[in-house]
């Protein structure tokens, strides 16, 4: 163990969840929020998002509102270098061991007064693996508390099946907690102040509501898996051929034995009709578990 104890690595096992305070530098939390200033201000004038913004619905170009940044690793330099750093990988290596590659990154941020919600859902609903060895760290910006919109997980749901994410026969990346008999009372907040990191399970059902306060929520996410794990065919993973899938390590030695496991599995597919975010796909969701207006 580099970094977590074993009652770290057993309360995740069981749970699912995992919160670290205060491991992340002031310093590299100011250099996260001046990319991230760089980036609102490159939305100044936009009128649709692109392939580096995913914007508000209540984005103006003279009142820019990001609430996505796309695959910031390969446009911050900032958040490449953390993501190869120790403060990220030493927990990475505690529980997925020392071989680790890359899935994607995001930067999801929910502006005071309004920013978007994430409707319930399973990663690996989207992207299924050989193995369940799959997890997202969360690099929280800000404080983040339960009035402005906290990461939401169900402990030991990790455990559990993979839920139905489809509506009218087409995937849509979201469940209906209802008919999946959860109760989401029984969901837990994820309150951490800012320069922690947050772990969860790629099977664990988690979302987060919008954020009516007035303090901005912004979590970079790096989602990475055991090298072992392979991609399932219909996956959400796109890659070009072995040496490209290759470039995404982000330490140890790949591998061309994949590692099977008796992990449950749903296909991602029929895909909707047209490339759109997350916050698109999930609208097709008839049954929506968080308000969608401000």
């Amino acid at each position: 163990m580099e970094c977590l104890t074993e009652t770290d690595r057993a309360f995740y096992q069981v749970q699912g969840y995992l919160t670290v305070p205060n491991r992340i530098s002031p310093e590299t939390l100011t250099a996260l929020s001046a990319e991230v200033d760089r980036f609102e201000a490159e939305a100044r004038g936009m009128t649709a998002s692109n392939e580096r913004l995913d914007l508000e619905d209540s984005h103006h170009p003279d009142a820019p509102r990001v609430r996505r940044i796309k695959r910031p690793d390969l446009i911050s330099p900032v958040v490449n270098k953390l993501m190869r750093s120790d403060a990220i990988l030493a927990p990475a290596r505690d529980l997925l061991g020392p071989d680790i590659r890359l899935h994607t990154t995001k930067l999801n941020m929910k502006k005071a007064g309004f920013g978007a919600a994430i409707e319930w859902h399973q990663d690996f609903a989207l992207y299924p693996h050989t193995n369940d060895d799959v997890l997202a760290i969360g690099i929280t910006l800000d404080d983040i508390g339960p009035e402005n919109g906290p990461l939401m997980v169900f402990p030991g749901s990790h455990k559990g099946p993979i839920h139905d994410h489809h509506a009218d026969g087409v995937f849509v990346g979201a469940m209906d907690l209802t008919a999946s008999g959860m109760d989401p009372m029984d969901a837990v907040m994820l309150e951490v102040p800012a320069g922690s990191i947050t772990i969860h399970h790629a099977r664990v059902v988690h979302g987060s509501a919008l954020n009516r306060s007035d303090r901005d929520r912004r979590l970079l996410f790096l989602e990475m898996m055991a090298a072992d794990a392979f991609p399932i065919m219909g996956a959400m993973t796109a890659f070009d051929g072995i040496a490209d899938y290759d470039t995404r390590m982000l330490c140890g030695q790949p591998t061309l034995t994949p590692r099977l496991a008796p992990v449950p599995v749903r296909i991602p597919q029929p895909q909707p009709d047209r490339n759109a975010s997350i916050y698109e796909i999930q609208a097709r969701l008839r049954a929506r578990a968080f308000e969608t207006q401000p």
